[in-house]
This record gives structure tokens, sequence and C-alpha cells, in this order.
């Protein structure tokens, strides 16, 4: 099941320090509230606790992808603050000129995908950007296990994109009018009728499984790059331990480039479909700029 995958057969240390000293008040708790809330729930399709979220203890209270991705956050922080370093426009360090360098590089991103009336949306998609890299490439490192690897993380993120592109939606063009943009072109009165209940329906659950979608492409190969490497790496140890990683450790980065790209790539489509530049009216012409970018999100997905 994608709900017990993990990235990786071992437990950081960081993971056994955090629950040897706060994993006893966090399990007292979760037996206290959410234990009972989730047995009254799962009982009722003949499931428990147990069986979904695997064993319930004080050494696992705090999951290992909690950890990480919290570390993640601190992480991605403190990475930015260390590029930007102290500013300078007449003589800015290596760490500035890599800090503008992606500053642009997503900024235009921005600017193409969603048009120049989206720069207002740039910290967003720049905080997915540099939070999914992170995430992507702590499993690099020793000690580390990458969030990413679990699909956990990877729905919550992919949940965030869902809800915040709806809100911008709703907030551009009124919930009438956002719900409107599911229903395609204008038709005829007749096709109308017919054609437009049709298209809506898709529309909508076509939006519904995003999250899913967004998940489930980052899980899957954040995942896959995990096991490959630790396969690899153990078909003659210590040699290959040593000299493999070595050897992988391009093709793990460029994975990890790539799938932020393609999740914040995908991210801007969305927020695309539901957002117009101030002088264009949406309910002059509904369906217009949804069927342009849909076709550009299908395109997306087979990345």
């Amino acid at each position: 099941m994608f709900l017990l995958a993990e990235g990786g057969h071992h437990t950081p240390l960081i993971v056994e320090f955090i629950n040897h000293y706060l994993g006893e008040p966090v399990y007292n708790l979760q037996m206290a509230t959410t234990y009972k809330i989730w047995s009254f729930w799962l009982a009722k399709i003949g499931t428990t606790p147990e069986a979904v979220f695997g064993p319930y203890s004080p050494e696992t209270a705090i999951p290992w992808y909690t950890i990480m991705f919290t570390i993640a956050c601190l992480l991605s922080i403190l990475v930015i603050w260390i590029f930007k370093g102290k500013l300078s426009q007449d003589d800015p360090g290596s760490g500035q000129l890599t800090l503008e360098a992606g500053f642009l590089a997503i900024k235009d991103l921005v600017v193409n995908v969603i048009g120049e009336h989206g720069y207002k949306y740039f910290p967003i998609v720049a905080t997915f950007a540099v939070l999914v890299l992170v995430s992507n490439l702590m499993g690099l490192f020793p000690l580390f296990m990458s969030p990413t690897a679990s699909v956990n993380v990877t729905f919550a993120l992919g949940i965030s994109s869902f809800v915040y592109y709806n809100y911008v939606g709703i907030h551009e063009n009124g919930i009438i009018n956002h719900l409107a943009h599911f229903t395609g072109p204008k038709l005829p009165l007749v096709m109308t009728l017919i054609i437009t209940p049709l298209i809506f329906g898709i529309e909508l659950i076509s939006n519904l499984i995003r999250p899913l979608t967004l998940g489930v492409r980052l899980f899957a190969n954040m995942f896959a790059d995990e096991q490959i490497s630790s396969q690899i790496s153990g078909l003659y140890p210590p040699f290959t331990q040593f000299l493999l990683p070595v050897v992988l450790l391009p093709l793990a980065v460029f994975v990890a480039f790539v799938q932020t790209l393609v999740f914040t790539l995908l991210s801007m489509i969305y927020i695309s479909e539901v957002s117009h530049p101030p002088h264009d009216h949406f309910e002059d012409v509904p369906g217009q700029h949804h069927s342009h970018t849909t076709g550009e999100a299908l395109t997306t997905a087979h990345v």
C-alpha cells in the first residue's frame, strides 16, 4: 500500500533521537485522541488504525516523514538566508548571484505560464519550488531521508496546491464564475443541455483527482529513485556502497530537479486556468482560457 510506503529501509538516527525524548508524550496523546477517532471510523469498514498506519508505539509516535519534512522547512529558510548573505548591488557574492539566478528562473517561468499578472503568485510558487527541491535533495545526505519519498508528504503538498489554486479562482472570479469555468465553451442551447453537464462532470472529477496525481507522481519518482540507489548499492558490499553511489549521484540530483520542475510547473498551470489579467472579463468568454490551459496541463501530466 502507498500509505505504508517509506523512502528507505532504515530509521535515521535523528528520528530515533527525537522519538526517544518526545515519543512517549506524543504516543499518550495519540492514544487518548486520534487513535480513538480512527478506531471508530475504520471499524465501519472492517479495519484498524494499526492495519492502515502501522503499529502504534513511542518509538514510532512521530513518523520519520514528519520529522524530515519539518527539517526540510527549516533547511529551506536556512539555505535562502545563507545564499542571501549580505546583499550588495555593487559587489554581490556567489550566493547572492545563485539566489538571483533562481529568482529570475522562477519569475520567467511564472510570467510565461501564468502571464505578467501572475507575478503576484511568485511567493507561493517559489515556496513550492524551494521546499520540494530541498526535500528531494535531503536523501542524498547522511542521516537524512527525502520526505517526498513518503506519499503522506506528497499528498499534503498536492492538497496544498489544490486548495491554493481553487482559492485563487474563487477570490478572482467568485464562486459562480469559478464553477462556470468547468463547463467549457459556450454552445448552442440544445448542445448546452446535453454536452455542458457532461463536460462539467468530467472537469470536476479531473480537478478533484489532481491532488492524487500530483502526490503520486512526486512520490513514485522519489521513492523509486531511493529504492534503485539502495538496491544497486547493496549488490556487492562494501565496494558498491562506496563507488556506485558516487556514480549515481548526478542522476539522483537530476531527478530531484526534474520532479521539482514538474510539480511547480503543474501548480502554475492550474493557477493559470483560474487566473486572468485584470482587464479580461471571465463572464464574457467562459471556458475559453480554461480550454487552452487544460491542454497544457494534460500535455505536462505525461512528463
